[in-house]
């Protein structure tokens, strides 16, 4: 597949919705031992907010990517609580303005997840190793651009996804210097960071919704 396009982001959320449900439970323990409890529920929620509008046949076509995309950010700003909603809902307005087209080739997945990690940073305003999702967005954003010439779009999404998956896991040493983790201080190491997983589900759901349609 040489291009990502519209029927791929709404597959990407449909695929994001599901995955961030199966992983519900794992996504709240993570949050309970080292924030509010509440991540998984409240992801879960969002997402199935954002497929119910995709899903609505009141809802105007999408001619874009970025028009999923805002969406997306617009629904989840609304309907999540704490910080996730906040930060994903920007990651997402900041990935839609870069993607108001209908397709998308390896440049465009490149700017997607850049523009993604920018909106978390100016939103979260953490850096990484401070035990966050910008752990894994940082490297998710490093490794497509360095993919950018794969002959093939879905390669830039695995490799994003790879390396949020391991940034993810580089998280579970850190000692959180940032959010709600942080006061727990030393405490807060030994637990992959919940935002940080979510991050990586959701670059993987990225990734099997292409591939899904062939790529």
């Amino acid at each position: 597949m040489s291009v990502l396009d519209v029927a791929w982001a709404e597959r990407w959320m449909h695929v994001a919705a599901t995955d961030v449900r199966a992983a519900r439970d794992e996504l709240t323990e993570l949050d309970r031992r080292i924030g509010d409890g509440d991540h998984g529920v409240n992801l879960d929620r969002g997402l199935s907010a954002v497929v119910g509008r995709l899903d609505d046949p009141a809802q105007p076509v999408r001619e874009t990517v970025g028009q999923v995309l805002r969406l997306a950010a617009t629904t989840m700003m609304s309907t999540v609580g704490g910080a996730a909603g906040p930060l994903y809902g920007t990651a997402f307005l900041r990935a839609s303005k870069v993607t108001d087209r209908a397709e998308l080739g390896p440049t465009g997945v490149v700017a997607l997840v850049e523009a993604a990690l920018e909106g978390i940073v100016a939103r979260g305003r953490a850096t990484v190793g401070e035990k966050t999702m910008v752990d894994a967005w940082q490297p998710a954003a490093e490794a497509a651009e360095r993919a950018e010439g794969a002959e093939h779009v879905v390669d830039v999404l695995r490799a994003a996804a790879a390396a949020a998956s391991a940034g993810s896991a580089s998280t579970v040493p850190l000692v959180a210097t940032k959010g709600r983790a942080s006061y727990l201080a030393e405490r807060s190491a030994g637990t992959e960071d919940p935002g940080a997983r979510s991050s990586a589900i959701i670059l993987a759901a990225a990734v099997a919704a292409a591939e899904g349609s062939g790529g």
